[in-house]
Order: C-alpha cells, then structure tokens, then sequence
C-alpha cells in the first residue's frame, strides 16, 4: 500500500479495510487480520493497525471478540457508506466540480469515463 502525505496513515488504512468489505473480501461476522497480519502485510508499526482497528471499533464498523480478534460488524457497510459518502459530498465533490471547471470537462465526458471505468474496475461486482 502506498500511503499519501496528507492524511494520517491510520486513516488510510481504514480506508483499506473499508473497501475490503464493501467489495466484499471480508463479511459480515468473519475475522478479519490480525493486527500484526495486517502490518506485516502493510509494512506498517502494529501500533498503527491498532489505531485503526482502535478507531473502526468506535465507528461500529468492525468488533473486537476477546482473545480471538475483530470482525466485520453487521451494519459495516451501511456505516461505512453512511461516513464515506459525506466525506465525498462535503470534500471531495466541491474539488472535483472546481477541477472539472476549470479544465472544461464536461459532465457528459465525465459520465462516458465513469462508464469505462465501471465496465474495467467492477464488471463482477454487484452494487447492493
């Protein structure tokens, strides 16, 4: 994983996780890694897998089952989405319609490219 400059990497790392299990990698009750698992595969301090962990417990996203480890919560990706789309609407959206204006990008050639992007990325994946 490559990690950017902007956002602390514990963030980027829930991030990570949030996407496995909206793609569905990891489900609904099923154990997820490790905290050591997850760094070593990261190339990250397990301090800072734990921080993530720490945080996606607070949020409900995953639960923590003493000595055994943490799992994917039932309502994770109902959270995950309600958390992820504001942070898009509020943040990301005004950046990328400023961009697209800047530019002359057009919405129509924005809706084409999502499409192709659509067709390459998640042609297997069902949107639920």
């Amino acid at each position: 994983m490559e990690f950017k400059s902007k956002e602390a990497i514990y963030l980027q790392i829930a991030d990570y996780v949030n996407e496995h299990i909206l793609l569905g990698r990891w489900v609904v009750n099923e154990k997820i890694p490790s905290v050591r698992e997850l760094a070593a595969d990261l190339q990250v301090n397990p301090n800072t897998v734990m921080r993530t962990y720490e945080h996606l417990q607070q949020s409900g996203i995953i639960f923590n089952k003493r000595g055994i480890g943490f799992f994917v919560s039932e309502p994770a990706r109902r959270h995950i989405r309600k958390q992820q789309r504001e942070r898009f609407l509020d943040r990301d959206l005004p950046e990328f319609f400023k961009n697209m204006y800047l530019l002359g990008i057009s919405t129509d050639e924005i809706t084409e490219r999502y499409q192709v992007y659509l067709n390459e990325n998640y042609k297997d994946h069902e949107d639920e």
